[in-house]
Formats: structure tokens, C-alpha cells, sequence
């Protein structure tokens, strides 16, 4: 053996896991291995042997996924659900999205895929701005969120066939995303909100009282009726007149931050209520017997002549409130859990109610003191 043979034999030592070896003067892990006839020699970027294993497996299945691609893109079979495969394992594996995101997305894929003829057949280099826009016209009868979210997955598959050089182009790009006009609020007014409570409570049910109380609790706190479900008493805080807000224990709220919104006098008095009518209930039991009661709510608009609200309409009705009462956006923004600073409730709630909106303008006159001001450069006899 020559001498610069032996000097690496001390340089790159073996390990016990095939495709895996050290460089024994950093003691860094490398990857050798062949994937596809070709001599993969890539750095693990680690000195700890289980992390280098869990490196080594996980660049082996790219590379095998690499070589599948290739051959796929050799053979010019590369098919939209090709690229709808790779481009979902990707949304799978974003740690990023939460499960119902996740979970929306493979709807939304099911609608593209059922509206599109020939799909799991259709290779990906022969679609056309053409093909594009005839599925488009096939979606015209869903709204214009789901298009909208249809057309960007559309995007996205598309362009991972562009990436792979299965296209030269993205053809959907010539597809428009549908505007959505901005949702006008209706809310109930401070009389019909405690008439239409009332008439929950009144329903007869054995569980008509809790979903009246689910009612007051999102109205009063702005919760999401998914962070309302996961509120416990430990998250109430009496003494500090606040709530926790966490959200579910795996997943979080929706921008995965804990927040505490602020106890307004109703919320008070409804807990102070709830917690003496369970007396035995630990820091661990749910604060609220039901999690949805929008049965019962269509029930009571109808009772008291008022629009059908939702869940989150009562989360509305809560931001509005507290604008109405002089709170300033960016800090309603903070207690729904924004974190754009204001933009979002900005472009929700920069409205005021009729009701409101005349009771500002009788503050506005151009009588009292200011009819005594004399402007700069006229002169009074």
C-alpha cells in the first residue's frame, strides 16, 4: 500500500452504516454512497453519529426520489399527478401548516382533479394556457375562495413541472384569481344581541343554557370557537381580569402565539357565575359544556326577527364592540390575536354602524367657541 493510500485510510474512517464514513481530523460524517449509477459524496454537517444517520436516510430517499424523476422525465411520462405528488409532499412535510391547513389543501386537490378531464393521464409538458383556462371555466360554479385556492395549487403543481424541466412555462399563470367582495357585517345591536341570548337560553333543551353561555363567551372575549373549546379555568385569571388564549395543546392558535385577552365587566360576571355553579370542576376542566351551538342560534334568530350570525360573526360583534367603545384597532388587533398590527382589523372593522356612526356626528358642530375665531387677515368692524 503506497503512503498516500495509507494517509487516507486514516483520513476517512468507516462506520458500522453503509454510505456512511468520517472524517477523522473534524470527526465530521460524510455521505458515500451510489444512487442512479452515479457516486454520491455529500456532507452531513454533523458530528453526532444518530444525527448522521438520520441524514444518511433521509438524503438517500431524495436521491432515489431524484433518480425516479429523472427516469420519469426521460421517458416523457412526467404527468400532472406527478407533479401533484411531489408538490403535496412538500406541503406534507411543512411543519409550517397546521393539520386542518393540510387537510384543506387535499380537498382542494380532490375538487381540482375531479375538474379536469384526463387528468391522471395528462402528461404535465403538453398543457396549455388553453387547457388552463377551460378548467376555469369548469370551476365558475364554486365561490371565489375555493377558486382562488384552486388556482394557486394549480400554480404551484404546475411549476414544480417547470423546476423539473417537464415545461418550458407555467400556463396557469394565464388564469386570473376571482376578486372576493369584502363580506358586509350585520351585526345585532345591544338590545337584539340580549334578546336573541335570551331566546337561546329559553330553547328547552338541556343544553341550551351552556350554548347560551357559549354565546355570551365568545361575544365577550373574541375567541375563535376553536380556541373557546381548549379554554380551562387555569387560563382564567381572576385576579389579573384575563384570559389565556392557547389554543389546541397540539397545534396551538391559528398563528401558533399564546395571547391574553383583557376580562370586560360581562365576561366577569359570567365567569364569576360559572365558576360558583362548578364549584368541584379542577384548574383542568374546559370552561365551556359545548363547543358549537349554531343550531340553536339559527333557532333563536328566527325567535327574535334578527339576520342568521355565526361563531364568528360573534367574534366580530366583540372587535366592534370594543372600537365602538374607544378601544383603538391595533389594540383589538392584539386581543383577536392579530399580528399585522391593525391592517387586518383595519380593513374588517374601519366600519361603524349606522346607530354609532350618528351618534359621532352629533358631536360635530361648528357652533360655541369656535364661531368666536377670527381667521388670520380678516378684519372685523
Amino acid at each position: 500500500m503506497s503512503t498516500d493510500e495509507e494517509t487516507s485510510d486514516k483520513l476517512w474512517l468507516k462506520s458500522s452504516h453503509v454510505g456512511l464514513v468520517r472524517y477523522a481530523p473534524t470527526g465530521r460524517y460524510y455521505a458515500r454512497f451510489k444512487s442512479g449509477g452515479k457516486l454520491v459524496w455529500r456532507s452531513l454537517k454533523t458530528e453526532t453519529l444518530s444525527v448522521a444517520v438520520l441524514r444518511l436516510g433521509d438524503l438517500k430517499k431524495a436521491e432515489r426520489t431524484l433518480v425516479q424523476r429523472g427516469n420519469r422525465l426521460t421517458g416523457g411520462r412526467f404527468t400532472l399527478p406527478d407533479a401533484a405528488k411531489l408538490h403535496m409532499e412538500t406541503v406534507e412535510s411543512n411543519r409550517e401548516l397546521k393539520p386542518r391547513t393540510k387537510a384543506y389543501y387535499r380537498e382542494v386537490l380532490k375538487r381540482l382533479v375531479a375538474s379536469w378531464p384526463g387528468w391522471e393521464t395528462t402528461l404535465a409538458g403538453a398543457v396549455t394556457k388553453a387547457d388552463c383556462r377551460a378548467w376555469a371555466m369548469r370551476m365558475n360554479g364554486c365561490s371565489p375562495s375555493v377558486f382562488n385556492h384552486a388556482v394557486g395549487l394549480l400554480r404551484h403543481i404546475l411549476q414544480v413541472a417547470v423546476e423539473n424541466g417537464a415545461c418550458y412555462e407555467n400556463p396557469a399563470r394565464s388564469v386570473e384569481k376571482a376578486s372576493i367582495r369584502k363580506k358586509e357585517l350585520t351585526l345585532p345591536e345591544p338590545d337584539q344581541f340580549a334578546r336573541f341570548v335570551t331566546a337561546i337560553e329559553a330553547g328547552g333543551s338541556g343544553w341550551s343554557k351552556p350554548c347560551a353561555d357559549l354565546v355570551r363567551f365568545l361575544a365577550y372575549g373574541g375567541f375563535r370557537k376553536g380556541e373557546a373549546a381548549h379554554i380551562t379555568w387555569a387560563d382564567v385569571d381572576f385576579e389579573g381580569e384575563r384570559i389565556r388564549v392557547a389554543g389546541d395543546p397540539e397545534t396551538g392558535t391559528k398563528n401558533g402565539e399564546v395571547r391574553w385577552v383583557p376580562m370586560i365587566g360581562e365576561m366577569t360576571q359570567l365567569l364569576s357565575r360559572l365558576r360558583s355553579e362548578q364549584p368541584a370542576a379542577g384548574d383542568g376542566a374546559r370552561v365551556m359544556q359545548v363547543r358549537e351551538c349554531q343550531k340553536a342560534m339559527n333557532r333563536a334568530a328566527v325567535a327574535v326577527g334578527m339576520r342568521r350570525i355565526t361563531h364568528h360573526d360573534l367574534r366580530h360583534l366583540f372587535a366592534t364592540r370594543c372600537i365602538e367603545s374607544g378601544v383603538d384597532i391595533p389594540t383589538v388587533s392584539r386581543w383577536l390575536g392579530h399580528k399585522d398590527g391593525g391592517a387586518l382589523a383595519m380593513r374588517v372593522y374601519g366600519h361603524l354602524r349606522d346607530s354609532h356612526s350618528v351618534q359621532m356626528a352629533k358631536r360635530v358642530t361648528f357652533a360655541g367657541p369656535l364661531a368666536d375665531v377670527v381667521p388670520i387677515g380678516l378684519h372685523v368692524a
